[in-house]
């Protein structure tokens, strides 16, 4: 019996023993970690309404003119050939952006007076004549834009687009000098179709502000230029071809401009258990 109880004193001490081996075979279980929650940006809404203003200097193509003759054979005519110097315009706008490639506008812009020096050819007496002429001619356009903005690289968002409108087209007197005289024809206006192509790039100033700089194209057709005055006139002139060197400010008061840093959302993180 005691040979038995020695033997039952040994088995359990073994047992216990045992207990803390078996647990030492099981590894505690991993930390679970989640994984990072990465920042959410805010994009502002996509659109928005803006105003531009532009400077510019221009040239305008003159593309001829035409007048009648009275008490010459039936149907003659004169024509006028001449340049036009540059002058300056100023411009302003209202537009709207209605995605990050897309957007429109109306814009009106201010020719100052270019000068006009020329010369006319025709028949006089039924032998030909020719005369010095100057005038000077002033503009109003008025268009309505689309462009494509291709894109914002660094700040520079380079753009195409085109207009169409019309424009009002006011010369001054043409002052009229031939082997006879002086004559002056009183200068005429009219409002003309219009259209026009441009393409530039514009740079982000502030994260509402771009400054835009540019080539603008527009045509101008023809129209009235002087009234009648010793035998001669109407005339008409042909049209203009103006060739713009641009440069302005757009303000957009609302929307992406892809100008604005990306602002992050303020978020919790997850919480981390331990098991």
């Amino acid at each position: 019996m005691f040979r038995l109880g020695i033997a039952g004193l040994a088995a359990v001490l073994a047992s216990s023993a045992a207990v803390p081996a078996l647990a030492a075979d099981y590894a505690e279980p991993p930390v679970v970690v989640e994984a990072p929650v990465e920042p959410v940006y805010d994009a502002p809404d996509i659109g928005g309404w803006y105003i531009r203003g532009d400077i510019d200097y221009h040239w305008m193509d003159f593309r001829g003119a035409e007048y009648t003759l009275y008490g010459e054979p039936l149907g003659q005519t004169g024509s006028l050939d001449g340049d036009l110097k540059g002058a300056m315009s100023l411009g302003a706008g209202i537009g709207y952006q209605i995605n990050d490639y897309f957007r429109v506008d109306l814009t009106g812009d201010y020719f100052f007076e270019s000068d006009f020096d020329g010369s006319t050819s025709g028949i006089c007496g039924g032998v030909l004549c020719t005369s010095s002429d100057s005038s000077s001619v002033e503009a109003f356009l008025l268009l309505a834009n689309a462009y494509v903005d291709l894109g914002t690289y660094y700040g520079f968002t380079p753009y195409v687009g085109a207009g169409i409108g019309g424009a009002y087209v006011k010369w001054d007197t043409l002052k009229n000098t031939d082997d006879n005289g002086s004559f002056e024809h009183e200068g005429d206006g009219d409002w003309r179709f219009a259209y026009a192509a441009m393409a530039g790039v514009s740079y982000c100033v502030t994260d509402r502000t771009k400054l835009d700089v540019g080539y603008r194209y527009s045509h101008i057709d023809g129209g009235k230029m002087f009234g009648f005055a010793e035998g001669a006139g109407p005339g008409y002139d042909d049209g203009f071809n103006t060739h713009e060197v641009r440069a302005g400010l757009r303000y957009q008061f609302s929307g992406r401009t892809g100008c604005e840093a990306p602002v992050p959302v303020a978020y919790e993180p997850a919480p981390v258990y331990k098991q």
